[in-house]
């Protein structure tokens, strides 16, 4: 198979084009390749921005504009323009941004009190039955390595890592780390497979932001605190900052999307908005812009965090105002008070930030600020979350003709219908009749009386 397909400009050979990605996605799961852009007859083009602006489209961005009925041609455009990006996973490619769907991810990984592969790969496995689009792999005990790699070996999605997370803990500490032990480390994670890397582009001025800051929490940010903590102890740039050029190279070989952190997200709803997230929001677009200059596939990691409700659509559209670049966020939590209950929070603030032009979310489970969640507790975060991503999306593309289909088939009482139609259809089978009307109603219900009424 060709490696990129020239987009036929009479569009008279898209059948033919499909018949080739259908023997593209037969050979990705073949297991004969590790990664789309490790292969040779690709490697030796350019990235898919850079192929995008040829007008020509890689067999990645045909998977993901076939797997939701897009016009490739179009694709092209929105990812010349950097509105959309194509991760790129071993057996999976997924559409983030302008034109699909609003893609949910969840994070899994152990942490230096908790560490067990066989239950992280139980999460993997279930994330992917319940519907998420992409995974993110966040651990920091046992042999992180090795997590990965199984995680790699066992799931089809696209997998992010936070490369600062695995230099931390092989340094030894934040206090040992050295900038060419992060730039390693990201090497080695492009290197191995993953799909995208989450860089927290700090600087020094957003520091000096910061500590004007008449924040409650500070920075809540993992991989942001740990960034800036390494800068205040050495006295130096951000490494990724310090070694761009280096960074970027990295990531146009393998096809890296980088995902840039949001370090100064609010850890409560009234911590967001200063001065230190304002200089974050404008450094990020700037940034952003640098990636996508040099053929590099981009996400803006922001708006997320604890925001307070009525802010939401505002703190979204400061970046869509400002940028072309998916919006990835990390909730948004509505309250500080939902504690053991955060997948509420966090879908209700999700469902209107992507009302407003958010295009990827990062699913909370219940056991935010508590711990490691259980395979449950995942599922029932990815699920809330998976309802936010579409009660957004009948706004934002106009997604409603679903919750239409699903009426008609309730319409009818049929139960059937509805479990194809539901966003968790498992969950639903287990808990309704065979036919005829729920037992709430009984023989009362408003619908069959109505219908025998109007028959009469």
């Amino acid at each position: 198979m060709r490696g990129y397909l020239p987009f036929p400009k009479n569009r008279l050979l898209i059948r033919e084009m499909k018949r080739e990605i259908r023997e593209y996605n037969t050979y990705l799961h073949s297991g004969l390749v590790q990664k789309i852009c490790t292969n040779r007859r690709i490697q030796q083009m350019g990235t898919i921005i850079e192929e995008a602006r040829e007008e020509r489209i890689a067999p990645a961005v045909m998977a993901a504009a076939e797997r939701e009925e897009l016009d490739p041609y179009d694709l092209i455009q929105n990812i010349a323009q950097g509105r959309t990006t194509v991760m790129v996973g071993k057996k999976r490619a997924v559409g983030i941004g302008k034109g699909f769907t609003t893609k949910v991810n969840v994070n899994i990984g152990t942490s230096t009190v908790r560490s067990d592969l066989a239950a992280e790969l139980r999460k993997a496995a279930v994330a992917g039955r319940y519907g998420a689009d992409t995974l993110t792999d966040l651990s920091m005990g046992g042999g992180i390595r090795e997590i990965r790699s199984a995680i790699l070996r066992e799931t089809a999605l696209p997998l992010t890592t936070v490369p600062i997370y695995q230099a931390v803990v092989d340094a030894g500490g934040i206090d040992c780390l050295s900038a060419d032990d992060l730039i390693d480390t990201f090497r080695a994670h492009a290197a191995e497979g993953v799909s995208s890397c989450v860089l927290h582009m700090t600087d020094q001025k957003t520091l000096s932001a910061l500590g004007r800051s008449q924040r409650i929490l500070g920075v809540v940010s993992k991989g942001g605190s740990m960034t800036a903590a390494y800068m205040l102890h050495t006295g130096r740039e951000n490494p990724f900052l310090e070694y761009f050029d280096e960074v970027v190279e990295i990531a146009r070989r393998h096809e890296i999307v980088i995902s840039l952190g949001n370090t100064m997200r609010g850890g409560s709803i009234v911590d967001g908005g200063d001065a230190a997230a304002t200089v974050e929001r404008k450094q990020n677009i700037e940034i952003a812009g640098r990636c996508h200059e040099h053929g590099v596939q981009v996400i803006i990691e922001g708006c997320g965090g604890h925001v307070r409700i009525d802010r939401i659509p505002f703190c979204v559209q400061l970046y869509k105002d400002a940028c072309p670049y998916p919006l990835f966020v990390a909730g948004p939590l509505a309250t500080d008070r939902a504690v053991g209950h955060d997948q509420i929070a966090g879908a209700i603030g999700a469902s209107i930030a992507v009302s407003a032009g958010a295009d990827y979310l990062c699913a909370i489970t219940p056991a935010e600020h508590i711990g490691l969640p259980t395979e449950e507790e995942v599922v029932e975060g990815l699920i809330a979350f998976k309802i936010a991503a579409h009660i957004g999306d009948t706004v934002r593309i106009g997604s409603d003709y679903l919750d239409a289909e699903l009426s008609a088939c309730r319409a009818e009482l049929d139960w059937k219908g509805q479990i194809g139609k539901a966003i968790d259809p498992d969950g639903l089978s287990t808990r309704i009749p065979d036919e005829g009307p729920c037992s709430m109603c009984g023989e009362y219900c408003a619908i069959k009386i109505m219908r025998e009424s109007l028959s009469r």
